[in-house]
């Protein structure tokens, strides 16, 4: 089988990775990828927004499927692109993808389908904003409803600070998806993900994760895209993951199908183990970036098979998944100001000796060559320091031995990824 990856940070190279594992997977290209994936794949200059440029070096190059990671090509429609020319594809339908793309489409379609989430108010305008924040009380969540890169939601005690979001989304903020905000109430409770594989009509699930969103140590700090993660989850409680795929995952796939517009992909359910049970929190179309860094190198099965089984119909012929009893965690090294206005060109060094360490793996979130031919920050998120081992004490120690021997000026990291569930203590 050879396989295309769309997109360039580092979920991208964890597909990647997994998919050069799979014995039944000749080649893997990546596009538009960058300098770190080449040690596992074929970089490839696409525009992966470009669906008429990616479904021609799809026929060109002969590949077997397609993978799409990131969120904006599927909106865009690539997947759309790449089916209608022939080639097997991994990601939904834009029609589908909307399930991401607008937050409030993703309330309604829980509606739909009877889907536990949070009480929420669609508002086109400050007043309406204003009457939601009041209505839900303190701590108050805004979301963007569109996509808008990691930076839509906030989730605040200060009034003034949810307002001042909501204003910036609705008068177009650059990035910002559309005019219109979504409040919710307040979710209690430790958040999951759990990515659901679906064929348009069954589902198959991956292990759960847990991500960490906040910068700072002790989730202080603002909001980002993701500062690490780590599986399994040892507090999770029993018949979490079958829980979900029977309220969540199949009623939606469901609904998707009744719509006309089928859901083939991953569905990443974002959860809330509230006092009053799982309720939704968000839905993505694509893998999560970081959990996908600690949940792929958890999974025995070989990738290649599992996603093509998605892409045509035929999960339900797949045998059961199978997982290896170890742990990983993922630590994000980011770059100085993130998330705010993160600082590009900056050195990175020491990648070799933190790949040398035992169970560690360094994957490249946003890399580049420099004109002196060195590697450079180029992006918020700039590495994923993944470790693995018995444990998740001993995945936590491999990641920040490896953190420990990359050098950026600047950079940002968290020390704390699963120190409580290494302890034995409930996220």
């Amino acid at each position: 089988m050879r396989v295309l990856v769309l997109g360039s940070g580092a979920r991208e190279h964890a597909l990647a990775v997994a998919l050069a594992a799979d014995d039944d997977v000749s080649d893997v290209l990546v596009a538009p990828g960058g300098p770190g994936v080449a040690d596992v794949a074929e970089v490839v200059a696409v525009d992966p927004l470009d669906g008429a440029a990616v479904a021609a070096l799809a026929r060109e190059r002969e590949m077997d499927l397609v993978v799409v990671g990131p969120e904006a090509p599927l909106v865009a429609g690539v997947a759309d692109a790449v089916r209608a020319a022939g080639v097997d594809c991994f990601g939904p339908s834009a029609a589908a993808a909307r399930l991401e793309g607008s937050k409030a489409f993703a309330k309604e379609v829980m509606a739909s389908a009877g889907v536990p989430t949070a009480m929420a108010r669609v508002c086109t305008d400050l007043g309406q904003v204003a009457a939601a924040l009041d209505a839900f009380g303190a701590p108050h969540v805004v979301k963007d409803d569109g996509l808008a890169a990691g930076k839509g939601v906030v989730v605040t005690g200060d009034r003034e600070e949810a307002l001042a979001h909501a204003r910036s989304c609705l008068e177009g903020r650059p990035g910002a998806g559309a005019s219109a905000v979504v409040v919710e109430e307040f979710l209690d409770g430790p958040e999951v993900s759990l990515f659901v594989l679906c064929d348009g009509t069954d589902v198959v699930p991956l292990a759960p994760a847990q991500d960490s969103k906040r910068l700072l140590d002790g989730d202080e700090g603002p909001n980002t895209g993701g500062m690490g993660a780590y599986s399994p989850l040892p507090w999770a409680p029993p018949g979490l993951v079958d829980e979900v795929v029977e309220r969540v995952a199949r009623p939606v796939v469901a609904e998707m199908a009744r719509r006309g517009t089928p859901f083939a992909g991953v569905l990443y359910c974002g959860l809330a183990l509230t006092s009053r049970g799982v309720r939704v929190v968000e839905f993505n179309a694509r893998f999560g970036d970081p959990e996908t860094q600690v949940v792929l190198p958890r999974l025995r099965t070989p990738l290649g098979g599992v996603l093509r089984a998605a892409a045509t119909g035929r999960l339900a012929e797949l045998e059961p998944l199978t997982w290896s009893d170890g742990a990983a965690v993922v630590v994000v090294l980011a770059a100085a100001g993130y998330p705010a206005s993160p600082r590009t060109g900056d050195a990175v060094t020491g990648l070799a000796a933190a790949a040398a360490v035992p169970g560690a793996r360094v994957l490249h979130a946003g890399t580049a060559t420099g004109a002196d031919g060195t590697l450079v920050s180029a992006g918020g998120r700039v590495l994923s320091l993944v470790g693995t081992g018995a444990t998740l004490a001993d995945a936590r120690a491999a990641a920040a031995a490896a953190v420990a021997e990359v050098g950026l000026d600047g950079g940002q990291h968290r020390g704390d990824i699963a120190v409580g569930a290494a302890e034995g203590v409930r996220a």
